[in-house]
């Protein structure tokens, strides 16, 4: 299937999570600051490894950063 993560089309397999992106990115799954929405709708910390993507969806996340 194809979905679109942060603006980029990207290929997964069928019946992949908000968890497995996020680990196909290399985040850690206990990573401070990370932040996903999945077709609009912000995705809880603790329902990423059950929240399905689907062919099509628009899955964003965003990593809040320290500066001044």
């Amino acid at each position: 299937m194809i979905v679109t993560v942060n603006g980029e089309l990207q290929e997964l397999a069928p019946g992949s999570t908000v968890a497995t992106i996020v680990a196909s990115l290399q985040i850690a799954p206990d990573a401070r600051g990370v932040a996903v929405a999945l077709d609009g709708e912000v995705v809880a910390r603790s329902q990423w490894p059950r929240a399905e993507v689907r062919d099509g969806s628009l899955i964003e996340i965003v990593s809040a950063i320290q500066g001044g």
